[in-house]
């Protein structure tokens, strides 16, 4: 193995672009001159087209938990009801982050693995009138679920005057989003998965509804003061000192974007996460999520007959092939092969054959070539890009 060989292939932290990497060591400029007001001024449409949003995305010096904090702060207010639904460990980090600030949190549970159902937010918003805001997670990153956003805002516009606030952290950028068509609030995602970048930027961005509820919430911000970076951004600027080298290489990704154009970014996530599923099931590796449930951006296993742990293992120390354990009660249980941002079908192909080899290294008796043969039978049976 290569001293200085990496295969990063877990959800986030993604792989940097060459170009990108490039674009990021440009010489440091002042963030209040003109130089800086030209960066935000190119940035600034180019982003809504991503969130399927008229509205401009704010652009906030964080991770994607301060985004989530954010949303929390800028909507509601200790003392209020909330519906958090919990599909995995994001959706319970939503949960912490309103407990944090006295909110009164009524929490929907699904089993982690499980996409949420409308039908039960309905219920619960009936039965509970005074929920002022609804939260719930796009791409549950812990599991590998992709929740249906879209019919659940439907669902809780009908049911109630409640604000839909969506954490798009580890699918913005990967999945077809259109946030103003679905009715969703507020949106938020951040820089270091299908953005493509590293960590340090969160993007938010509401509704005309949600403004007009920011506006009149008493609940205390300072940093995450979402009207600060609205009126700074109407003067193409921020309310404080922005990650500069972060702006400089989300220019260039947002130029990548282009050039692909979205609907093809979206294709190659969705090619890749059906090679993925199509490797596993003929490797009879048991996938978390059901095929309706899955993500376009990661992938979830739970194998049955070894462990996972053991295979990570392996796949660290051989090939330098690092995926992601399992969070929480899925800790040692599964193990998640991310798809997102900077990767391609041909990583896809490199992944899968050398998972053949480890689960031959861990003892597990699979044909060689059989996963890489699925994979490869669905990526022909695509259009070329």
């Amino acid at each position: 193995m290569l001293a200085d060989h990496q295969l990063l292939r877990i959800p986030g932290p993604s792989p940097i672009p060459p170009s990108v990497q490039r674009a990021m060591v440009q010489p440091m400029i002042g963030h209040r001159g003109q130089e800086a007001k030209q960066l935000i001024q190119t940035i600034r449409p180019k982003l809504k087209p991503i969130f399927g949003t008229d509205q401009d995305v704010v652009v906030i010096t964080g991770s994607g938990t301060a985004g989530l904090e954010t949303a929390v702060v800028n909507t509601v207010k200790a003392g209020d009801e909330v519906l958090v639904i919990v599909t995995g460990s994001f959706g319970d980090r939503f949960a912490k982050i309103c407990e944090s600030y006295q909110i009164r949190v009524r929490r929907l549970d699904v089993e982690w693995g499980n996409a949420l159902d409308p039908n039960q937010v309905k219920v619960l918003l009936e039965e509970n009138p005074t929920i002022k805001a609804v939260f719930a997670t796009f791409c549950e990153t812990s599991t590998g679920v992709l929740n249906p956003i879209q019919a659940l805002s439907e669902m809780v516009h009908q049911s109630s005057d409640a604000l839909l606030v969506v954490d798009g952290v580890s699918c913005i950028g990967g999945v077809d989003t259109k946030m103003d068509e679905w009715g969703i609030d507020i949106l938020v995602t951040g820089s270091q998965k299908a953005f493509m970048l590293p960590a340090g930027l969160t993007f938010v961005a509401a509704s005309e509804r949600a403004w007009n509820v920011i506006e009149n919430n008493e609940q205390s911000r300072f940093y995450l003061d979402l009207k600060k970076y609205r009126d700074n951004l109407i003067k193409d600027s921020t309310p404080f000192t922005p990650a500069l080298s972060l702006l400089f290489g989300l220019e260039q990704v947002l130029q990548l974007f282009e050039a692909e154009g979205l609907s093809n970014v979206y294709k190659r996530h969705q090619t890749m996460m059906e090679m993925t599923r199509a490797a596993a099931n003929a490797l009879k590796l048991p996938l978390l999520t059901s095929d309706v449930a899955a993500s376009p951006t990661v992938t979830a296993i739970r194998p049955a007959d070894f462990q996972a742990e053991d295979l990570r293992k392996v796949l660290k120390q051989e090939f330098a092939l690092s995926v992601a354990g399992g969070q929480q009660h899925l800790k040692g249980e599964i193990f998640r092969i991310g798809h997102m941002g900077y990767c391609a079908p041909a990583d896809i192909l490199q992944i899968v054959a050398i998972l053949e080899i480890a689960l031959k290294r861990i003892g597990k008796n699979v044909p060689l070539g059989s996963g890489t043969a699925a994979a490869q039978e669905v990526y022909l049976k695509k259009e070329a890009y």
